[in-house]
């Protein structure tokens, strides 16, 4: 239930208040997205029409791309919308659903990455038994348990942010409606909500980010000592570089805006670092996963090739 505030509506201020910058970065911001929406789109429709990709790690990137989509979804048409608009105000409902459906997103797909890098480990290190661990079965239960995991953690904060008292500004001093900002604004005891938003999405970040480090440390050792061919070696190390990357682009700034003292930031620091991993990473994802992959070209090319 939500609470009795006198706050009716906030005011995202956005990325900058400087005027002249404002249809820039919309300009900016909108070929971001549909480069994103692109990129991922096509991945998803790649994945899901060839059946030469119906294995786990195309499954789990298809995952992944339609994470990306919803995730820039929920920040980008509302932050772009507030570029060309004076009045940048949002409801109260409309601030906690962005909130919600922020971390839903954003909690998932820290574990999906998690969840992708043992994936790899288990095709590189256990080839034998590839087929009966990571069987259909299985990816699907981890795959809608990861959704359902990331869905109720997102739906604490967002009941436990409803419940607090707005009562003063309601000036936002960012793109979106995040929990930190919205705690500066609240009146009243926040320290449980902020004790929640450190604990429980900091092992949400940590734990994922953990397990896709060791996955990818173990893989590393075992080509390093097991691996007789250069070129073999030179492949998979590069593969997991890539991967690797991706991964550091999303945990990094979570880990920095979410477990780093709130006194230890700055509001320009956090909007830069929150375009880092809502913006960035969700177009870069595609590129780096699909980069020199030549099944998924194929597959492109077969379905390019039944749409003429």
């Amino acid at each position: 239930m939500l609470n009795q505030t006198s706050v009716t509506e906030f005011l995202l201020l956005g990325v900058t208040d400087i005027q002249v910058l404002q249809p820039v970065l919309f300009v900016i911001f909108l070929a971001i997205y549909i480069v994103n929406m692109a990129g991922n789109g096509v991945i998803m429709m790649v994945v899901i029409s060839d059946s030469r990709l119906h294995s786990p790690m195309y499954f789990f990137l298809g995952n992944l791309s339609c994470l990306d989509i919803c995730y820039s979804t929920v920040t980008l048409p509302k932050m772009m919308e507030n570029f060309l608009s004076i009045h940048k105000t949002i409801s109260f409902l409309g601030c906690i659903s962005q909130l919600h459906f922020f971390h839903f997103l954003g909690s998932t797909e820290s574990m999906l990455l998690a969840v992708m890098a043992f994936d790899h480990f288990v095709a590189i290190c256990k080839p034998l038994h590839y087929t009966l661990i990571m069987n259909h079965q299985v990816c699907s239960q981890m795959a809608v348990t990861i959704w359902i995991i990331g869905f109720f953690h997102a739906l604490l904060h967002s009941v436990m942010t409803s419940r607090l008292n707005f009562c003063g500004s309601n000036c936002i001093y960012h793109f979106l409606c995040d929990v930190k900002p919205l705690l500066e604004l609240a009146c009243g005891n926040t320290d449980l909500n902020e004790w929640l938003l450190h604990s429980v999405t900091g092992a949400i970040a940590m734990g994922p980010f953990s397990l896709t480090f060791l996955s990818y440390f173990y893989i590393i050792i075992y080509l390093f000592f097991k691996t007789r061919s250069c070129s073999m070696l030179h492949k998979a190390l590069s593969t997991c570089a890539s991967h690797f990357m991706v991964v550091v682009l999303f945990y990094a700034p979570v880990v920095f805006t979410y477990i780093r003292p709130a006194s230890g930031s700055s509001v320009d620091q956090e909007r830069i670092i929150a375009i880092m991993y809502s913006v960035i990473t969700p177009v870069l994802n595609p590129l780096i996963y699909t980069l020199r992959n030549k099944e998924v070209e194929g597959a492109l090319r077969r379905v390019i090739r039944r749409r003429l």
